[in-house]
């Protein structure tokens, strides 16, 4: 049993692997750890999948990384302490987890969905030595990250996955461009897709996301 600050589900990598990967997945706004543990049998048996619970609870089987308000213009207004905490909480999750799997960070990504993935975009872009990359799957960019990013040399050999859904209304497509045009300029690998669908994940994007994650254990191999 990991020990570590965060509640969490666990599927082991295959035990024939000599240099596993860690996979950590972040859930969206109102959700628990069960949701993106189902994605579990996309994911290749090279990665151990460990699945978090944010730990802001809305109500029964429902938690947030951070509470927010929509405004009149459609922007979003965070809660710039929770959102603070949760990623502390996430760095001293991430940290004993991989070691504890005998995981280095060179084969580590971190993935989420919503709030999820802005969670795991801003642990690449402000922590990249902890990682080899992230996963953003129909999520967002928190604008504040730009000032906090870590100087653009330690993204080398970085990798970054973002998808959006092209009928999406909850996180427009325009927030992935915001995330393309933030990351232009770093040396790191960008992979952006956007696929038919709205605020939700299908099959298209679960095998492509699957194939990606394969290639990142293929190249390192």
């Amino acid at each position: 049993m990991l020990d570590i600050p965060l509640s969490f589900l666990h599927r082991p990598a295959s035990g024939s692997v000599a240099e596993p990967w860690l996979l950590v997945l972040m859930h969206g706004v109102g959700s628990n750890e069960q949701d993106l543990f189902g994605l579990a049998p996309y994911v290749p048996e090279t990665f151990h999948v460990l699945s978090l619970r944010a730990p802001y609870r809305m109500g029964p089987n429902a938690n947030a990384w951070f509470d927010f308000s929509v405004n009149p213009d459609g922007s979003r207004t965070i809660n710039h302490p929770q959102e603070a905490a949760s990623r502390s909480l996430l760095i001293q999750t991430l940290e004993p987890s991989a070691r504890q799997l005998g995981v280095p960070a060179s084969r580590v990504i971190v993935g989420g969905f919503s709030q999820g993935g802005i969670m795991a975009l801003s642990v690449l872009l402000t922590r990249p030595e902890l990682v080899a990359g992230a996963m953003a799957l129909h999520s967002r960019m928190l604008p504040e990250i730009a000032t906090q990013m870590a100087p653009a040399a330690a993204f080398e050999g970085k990798h970054l996955w973002v998808s959006q859904g092209l009928q999406d209304t909850v996180i427009p497509i325009a927030h992935g461009e915001f995330i393309r045009q933030q990351v232009s300029a770093l040396p790191l690998s960008l992979t952006y897709r956007e696929f038919e669908g709205a605020h939700e994940l299908r099959m298209a994007e679960l095998s492509a996301f699957s194939g990606w994650l394969e290639q990142r254990a293929a190249v390192a191999a």
